[in-house]
This record gives structure tokens, C-alpha cells and sequence, in this order.
């Protein structure tokens, strides 16, 4: 059951936010920005970890859930650091996936022979 949790809500916040992107006139930049605040914003409410709890992978793969983990990463190192931590926590908190996304793009652009267009 929870494969098809990940599934349905995945799906969903991939088609409101293609709908965003159709309906709108806001770039795509500026809908990822908007997922990512509203991930964080989420998680510091309190209402993204039971949703996260629920739709597993499907919450936590796309950009809200970057924004979670975000506001995860600056939460812990205030509690630690201090007023410091609002510069680290995001930085810690993200550093393994944006080090995978640049390390596995540089990768298939060595196998690939990419072109701009």
C-alpha cells in the first residue's frame, strides 16, 4: 500500500504543479523556488512530517520535500549552533543529495554527448 501512496501523491503534486506551469505565467524557476518555500514552510508548522509519514517517497522525492529537509537542516543546527545555524543547517542537511545530482550529472554528461539547443 504504500508504493501506491508514493504513487497517487507524487503524481498529484507533479500534475498541480504542471497545472501551475500551464495556467500561470510563472517560470519554471520561480515554481521550484515556490515548491521548496512551501516545503519548508510546511515542515515548520508541523504538517509535512505526518504527510511525509504517509505518502513516503511521493512527499519526500520532489521539491517540497527538499524544502523539508531544508528547514530540518537549519532547525538542528539552531538548536545546536545557535544564530549560526541558520547559515549550516541547510548546507549539512543537503549536502549528500546536491553531491549526488552534480557528481551523477557530470557522469552522464561524460557518457552522453550533451548539446546546447
Amino acid at each position: 500500500m504504500s508504493y501506491i501512496n508514493a504513487f497517487w501523491v507524487g503524481g498529484l503534486i507533479c500534475a498541480l504543479v504542471q497545472i501551475i506551469l500551464e495556467k500561470t505565467k510563472m517560470m519554471p524557476g520561480r515554481t521550484m523556488v515556490l515548491l521548496v518555500c512551501t516545503g519548508a514552510v510546511l515542515g515548520a508548522i508541523g504538517v509535512y512530517g505526518p504527510f511525509q509519514e504517509f505518502a513516503g517517497a511521493g512527499a519526500s522525492v520532489p521539491l517540497l520535500g527538499f524544502g523539508n529537509v531544508l528547514w530540518k537542516g537549519v532547525k538542528e543546527a539552531v538548536e545546536t549552533e545557535g544564530f549560526l545555524g541558520i547559515f549550516m543547517g541547510g548546507f549539512k542537511a543537503s549536502a549528500v543529495g546536491i553531491s549526488a545530482a552534480l557528481i551523477l550529472s557530470y557522469l552522464a554528461s561524460l557518457i552522453f554527448d550533451p548539446k546546447m539547443q
